[in-house]
């Protein structure tokens, strides 16, 4: 017997809608985003859909199951129509080649972020926003003789300096980490340094006292330094650096910025105006001081 069933040539948004699995609503949002061509409509304004309609909205929701976005699945489309046709087998692989690379690329990112939150959980939330280079340098110390404000030096030394900067840096810290006596005059000379606020003038005395205080501090703890031989870890460090980042043939580093900053970050000159510093005029002056002092024992003056 012959069947009297005869399907239908086109359909109302919402039998289109019922099934592909999707709602009228979503099917109007992608012909406004330009994701699905408008269809015919019928003699009563409303839109029909056909054949190939139900092919693309398919498509669409197969794609978008799998976590693409919808610019991108349009974008894939637009390309595919362009250079093939949309029914063409070349124009569907290059939209599926496409569409793998996007996934690659989220996988890619998804596995830096897990990398990055394991890495935070093992290390510690301040400690794991450090590059690997700064926290194997600071390795050997014993768990929490480095304070929240040293760890947060560093991360602000590596945005400026990158980092390879920090980890010169993270020297200062390990010796006061493990040198009390340092660490207490460092604490003392940071604090008579936070006392010149803006109640003090810069000509007052207790401004070049401090200056004084400083370089002496300064002299004390770079003796330290290399007496202790951190000095020479810091020149293995960085001939490691530079035997990792040779230099390219017009005498430039390998790879972009000094001491691995990041690519496309700003002037060390920019960074360092941008960096908010709530200094008196009196702390400015005693630093100008200071720097006065080491610059009269620099060699040749």
């Amino acid at each position: 017997m012959r069947s009297s069933f005869v399907p239908p040539r086109r359909i109302k948004i919402g039998d289109a809608a019922a099934f592909v699995g999707s709602t009228p609503r979503a099917i109007r949002h992608y012909h406004e985003i330009g994701l699905l061509p408008e269809p015919e409509r019928g003699g009563d304004g409303r839109r029909r859909y056909g054949y190939e309609d139900m092919i693309r909205l398919l498509w669409i929701r197969r794609t978008a199951e799998a976590g693409i976005a919808l610019d991108d699945i349009r974008d894939a489309f637009a390309t595919g129509t362009d250079s093939a046709g949309a029914d063409s087998g070349e124009a569907i692989a290059g939209v599926l080649e496409r569409l793998e690379d996007t996934l690659a690329e989220q996988e890619a990112e998804l596995r830096r972020q897990r990398a990055a939150v394991r890495r935070m959980r093992t290390e510690g939330s301040r400690m794991g926003l450090l590059s690997d280079l700064v926290t194997g340098r600071l390795k050997t110390l014993p768990e929490g003789s480095l304070r929240p404000a040293d760890l947060d030096t560093l991360l602000v030394t590596e945005r400026i300096f990158g980092p390879l900067g920090a980890a010169v840096q993270a020297t200062r810290f390990i010796a006061l980490a493990t040198h009390p006596t340092l660490r207490q005059e460092s604490d003392r000379v940071d604090d008579a340094e936070e006392a010149l606020d803006d109640s003090v003038a810069v000509d007052d005395p207790r401004v070049a006292r401090v200056a004084a205080e400083r370089y002496a501090f300064e002299n004390a703890l770079h003796a330290h330094i290399e007496e202790s031989g951190l000095s020479e870890e810091d020149e293995a460090l960085c001939d490691a650096w530079d035997a990792a980042h040779p230099e390219t043939a017009d005498g430039g580093e390998a790879d972009p910025g000094s001491g691995g900053r990041e690519a496309g970050s700003m002037s060390v000159l920019d960074a360092v105006g941008k960096m908010p510093y709530d200094f008196s005029p009196a702390r400015l002056r005693c630093m100008e001081l200071a720097v006065e002092l080491f610059a009269h024992d620099a060699p040749g003056t």
